[in-house]
């Protein structure tokens, strides 16, 4: 068993730490996130950027964070939502990128990273984020090592999700279960993106593609069922019901992934998730995602 110390490592650790996240912004184009080197200065809060450990502790940050998230609907949909809607998407959009933050470097290579609310900023105006890698762990054990993803996740989101609370107007099992939806999530996207890589290469590097256009994290379900599974997302999917096998507490669900079949006879991943994440409330337009409780089978295969 390798364990790396929790805090600074190693120039070694560190530095293949800092590729993982460099192949997963490769990987990952919904993810707008900056990396910071351990001598760069912190992002300004004058220029709207505050940390997790600043959105659980401190009052005017959440307001600003807030605000800023109100002003991109608005501006996207036409109107400002209600103040529990905005409180909800951006917690999802938040919960959702840290978990990939967290799970990504444990599913391509075994690492688990300890990000520290302290080290992980939001920007107000954008909804960008930045990081300061440090330390991770590593255990020769698969379920010890899935353990350990789950508490570092729950470590990082667990403050944050306080501060939310009343925003969001969700009680600690449904705030709980955003994580985990948005942990089986993150780690289903992953799967899929790894599919849009070059088979042909060993590295795993993303072809050359058209650019893409910037998505918000939290509305990638919208389309998870589109394409049809392949060998990547099926890893994926497996590894997220691994992680999330029901009754890791304090993650209360279960990832459940099952296939829905097109008449076409391809199968298509899905899951239900725990909680609604109100996409369908932003605006008239918006519709609910493929994986929300709202949206029945019936109804994801008539879209497929």
């Amino acid at each position: 068993m390798s364990v790396a110390p929790r805090g600074a490592l190693p120039l070694a650790a560190s530095s293949a730490l800092a590729g993982d996240y460099r192949r997963l912004l490769e990987l990952c184009p919904v993810l707008d996130l900056r990396l910071l080197d351990t001598a760069e200065p912190r992002p300004s809060t004058a220029d709207g950027w505050y940390s997790g450990a600043e959105l659980a502790a401190d009052e005017r940050a959440l307001a600003a964070v807030l605000a800023g998230e109100e002003a991109r609907i608005a501006a996207e949909h036409g109107r400002a939502p209600r103040p529990h809607v905005t409180a909800s998407r951006l917690l999802h959009h938040y919960v959702w990128s840290a978990c990939l933050i967290v799970a990504g470097p444990w599913h391509l290579a075994r690492r688990v990273p300890v990000v520290d609310p302290a080290d992980l900023w939001l920007h107000a105006p954008t909804g960008a984020l930045a990081l300061r890698p440090r330390g991770y762990v590593t255990l020769s054990g698969d379920d010890e090592l899935r353990a350990e993803l789950r508490a570092a996740v729950v470590a990082h989101v667990e403050p944050v999700l306080a501060a939310f609370a009343g925003p969001t107007r969700r009680r600690d099992r449904a705030l709980w279960g955003m994580v985990t939806d948005d942990l089986a999530s993150a780690i289903w996207y992953l799967g899929r993106m790894l599919d849009e890589a070059d088979p042909a290469d060993p590295a795993g590097r993303v072809a050359p593609a058209a650019p893409v256009a910037p998505v918000r994290a939290a509305v990638v379900e919208g389309a998870v069922v589109a394409e049809g599974a392949t060998a990547a997302e099926d890893a994926a999917v497996a590894a997220a019901g691994a992680v999330l096998p029901g009754g890791t507490q304090p993650l209360p669900g279960a990832a459940a992934f099952r296939r829905l079949h097109t008449p076409d006879g391809r199968a298509h991943h899905t899951r239900t998730r725990l909680g609604c994440c109100l996409y369908y409330a932003v605006g008239p337009e918006a519709a609910a995602c493929l994986t929300c409780p709202r949206t029945s089978d019936e109804e994801r295969l008539r879209r497929l």
